[in-house]
């Protein structure tokens, strides 16, 4: 039973007669009302559902969210100068004194940026606004799918979402995926609105979230494009004419949404603003379809240290190409728990709704996100440059809708016998995928999985029973173990686990994986603080891969310059005194060198101390080769320091001349050696010879192990 609380819009004055305004307490209570309330039709227990579902999701991202630190000290040491210099924050550039940007658009620098200039810089300051993306995405998935489905479809949609653990991991962090993945699942709510109503404005809102996800991580979000096109040509109630000028009035709001920052970027003279990082001729439209764009796909990426995910022989570092990529090693653990079951439930639901009609939302709502789905896991399966696996966070909002909504078809169609028999063998593939992926991480909780498929075998019985009123509740309740316990239990393991370096990844460490060592206070990732000597669980330096005394999880490459094993490469390593990946040269460096290709590590108090020391007086207090190491003395001092090279410090940036002015000029105050420096992939050499000349000219001492030259000398 349900009441109807009806608020007048104004009063009678009991002397004129006329209407007056509501008092403004009134209004307040009126407003608190609707929020907790929510919708006069709704079940008195939804809306505290969903406030409930969004405060755990927030209890979740937010736990102990500053254990992480810097977490990715690549994009925090951008937003550190973004927060001190109004260029740096427009442009993304790596250091306050402009000399590079990072290797993306700024767009999720820029919110991390303005947090750090209203609270100061802190590891909460960078990463709370993160952990708010990953709540508002699950606000948007719940109010999308509740406008057409039942409130118990839209709750169990934003939960799959909470609990999958590579959201829970990136939501946490600070790299550009948790814009990108809100901005994506924006633009397909507003473009069903505009499939719903016909109305031009919700699809050229749609446009501009996907032009702010191209300046968030650029090509990748117009992967998103054809779903959107496809569906809204298909189901907009409006004619074919329509439909396709609004879909070129969306084309144009993606173009002038994203292209506008391009323009600018493009159109100053290159004197005049930072180094395009990532780029070999200083161009963010290089950028744009080379490195992080067509070579992401073809292998073909100049300038990066490292093979790609397969490149034209099929396979690399980053595992091998093809349409079971998403489901071997860590790759499973981070999306995939219940991505079978979602291909299942899409088909049957689709099959199940052939009869509604072309412009039905709920079908509508099935292809947008089915589509996603299946359009970005093909994309991410053959992409043959580089792949990490928390690039599968953009599947996260798409798998949890289609799981839903195809769940809940096959919910209500149950009184059909080959419907059970379906659901049944979903549930029960589940638990057993559910144990090949727990049975990869062999001393995690081995428990567990006898649990899941216990859970699924009961589930499955239960499901193919005729429909009965008073198995309902259990039939779900087992159901829902079966399916979310161990992605819950995944996801718990990653809140609580802190995670550095520029390579990530959630649960616990699985055989064959690339990931760091797991356990509840343990650091995951390549690139972990390291000591002064070097980065402890990073490439380059003089420290040790994670995993032990010189091996890696995983891997079986030999890595000369180190002590340690590579994961998954046979290539060289970076850093101290090995040879450069893909390059003809050493790096000089003497035995230090802070810091690595994938990692920050910690700056010790007499350097820090040194390189603060008048720092005024100097554009640069010091300059390192490699993003990585010249952040973590970036953020240990908060003054600038140039990044040589950019991140894989391969980008000619600065060349050999241009950095002998700036020591001429006395504009850099010290060169601290080690770091990743080289050609490689048909990159610049300047970052190689630029320590090689410091070697030559300037006197090395050491300051906390780590090798240092004092250019004014």
């Amino acid at each position: 039973m349900s009441v109807t609380v009806t608020t007048p819009p104004a009063s009678v004055s009991p002397t004129t007669g006329a209407a007056s305004a509501p008092r403004p307490g009134a209004r307040i209570r009126s407003a608190l009302r609707r929020v907790v309330r929510g919708r006069e039709d709704a079940a008195r227990w939804e809306r505290p559902a969903l406030l409930g579902l969004l405060a755990l999701t927030a209890l979740l991202y937010l736990w102990d969210l500053a254990a992480s630190g810097y977490a990715n000290s690549f994009y925090s040491a951008a937003v550190q100068a973004g927060s001190v210099n109004w260029e740096a924050f427009f442009y993304g550039s790596s250091d306050a004194a402009n000399s590079i940007t990072v290797d993306k658009p700024p767009a999720s620098l820029w919110i991390m940026a303005l947090s750090v200039r209203l609270f100061g810089l802190s590891s909460w300051s960078i990463l709370v606004p993160e952990a708010l993306m990953g709540v508002a995405t699950v606000a948007i998935v719940y109010a999308t799918v509740r406008r057409r489905f039942s409130a118990q479809t839209a709750l169990l949609a934003g939960g799959v979402l909470a609990i999958t653990p590579v959201a829970a991991l990136i939501f946490r962090f600070n790299n550009p995926d948790a814009l990108l993945v809100l901005l994506l699942t924006l633009s397909a709510c507003l473009t069903l609105r505009g499939i719903e109503s016909g109305r031009l404005r919700w699809v050229v809102w749609a446009g501009v979230a996907v032009g702010f996800a191209f300046l968030t991580k650029q090509l990748q979000a117009f992967l998103i494009l054809p779903v959107l096109a496809g569906v809204y040509l298909a189901a907009a109630p409006l004619s074919w004419r329509k439909r396709f000028l609004h879909l070129f009035a969306a084309l144009g709001a993606v173009i002038v949404s994203a292209g506008w920052w391009v323009a600018i970027v493009e159109l100053v003279p290159a004197s005049l603003r930072p180094y395009i990082g990532g780029s070999q001729s200083n161009s963010f439209l290089e950028l744009t379809f080379g490195y992080n764009g067509l070579g992401r796909l073809t292998g073909d990426e100049t300038g990066s240290v490292t093979g790609g995910g397969g490149g034209r022989a099929g396979g690399g570092m980053w595992g091998q190409t093809g349409i079971l990529r998403l489901f071997e090693n860590e790759i499973g653990g981070q999306i995939a728990w219940l991505l079978p079951a979602a291909l299942v439930v899409f088909v049957i639901a689709l099959v199940l709704g052939r009869r509604m009609a072309r412009t039905d939302g709920r079908r509508a709502t099935l292809l947008v996100f089915g589509g996603w789905l299946i359009v970005t896991a093909l994309a991410f399966s053959f992409m043959a440059g580089i792949f990490h696996a928390y690039y599968t966070v953009a599947l996260a909002p798409a798998l949890a809708v289609t799981v839903a909504v195809g769940s809940s078809a096959l919910w209500q169609a149950r009184e059909r016998l080959w419907v059970r028999i379906v659901s049944a063998v979903v549930v029960l593939g589940t638990g057993v995928w559910a144990w090949v992926l727990l049975d990869r991480a062999t001393d995690w909780l081995p428990w567990l999985k006898v649990v899941v498929l216990a859970a699924a075998i009961v589930a499955a019985v239960l499901l193919t029973l005729p429909p009965r009123r008073a198995l309902a509740a259990a039939t779900i309740a087992t159901t829902l173990v079966a399916g979310l316990l161990a992605p819950l239990a995944y996801t718990i393991q990653t809140v609580t686990t802190a995670h550095t370096g520029s390579i990530v990844t959630a649960g616990p460490t699985v055989a064959g994986g690339m990931g760091g060592p797991g356990g509840a206070r343990g650091t995951r990732g390549f690139g972990a603080p390291g000591g002064a000597n070097g980065a402890a669980g990073g490439f380059g330096g003089q420290g040790m891969p994670p995993g032990g005394a010189g091996t890696a999880p995983g891997g079986t490459g030999t890595a000369p310059g180190a002590t340690g094993t590579v994961p998954g490469g046979t290539g060289t390593v970076p850093g101290g005194t090995g040879t450069v990946p893909g390059g003809t040269g050493t790096v000089p460096g003497g035995t230090g060198g802070m810091g690595s290709l994938l990692g920050a590590g910690t700056v010790g108090s007499q350097l820090a101390a040194l390189l603060k020391a008048d720092a005024s007086s100097y554009t640069w207090v010091a300059a390192a080769v490699g993003s990585n190491a010249a952040a973590g003395y970036q953020l240990a001092t908060q003054q600038p320091v140039m990044p040589i090279g950019g991140f894989n410090g391969s980008d000619p940036s600065p060349t050999l001349a241009q950095f002998k002015r700036y020591v001429s000029e006395g504009r850099i105050h010290y060169f601290i050696a080690g770091g990743v420096g080289g050609q490689a992939t048909g990159g610049s050499s300047s970052s190689s010879e630029i320590a090689a000349w410091v070697a030559d000219t300037f006197t090395a001492q050491t300051v906390d192990g780590v090798t240092v030259y004092d250019l004014t000398q």
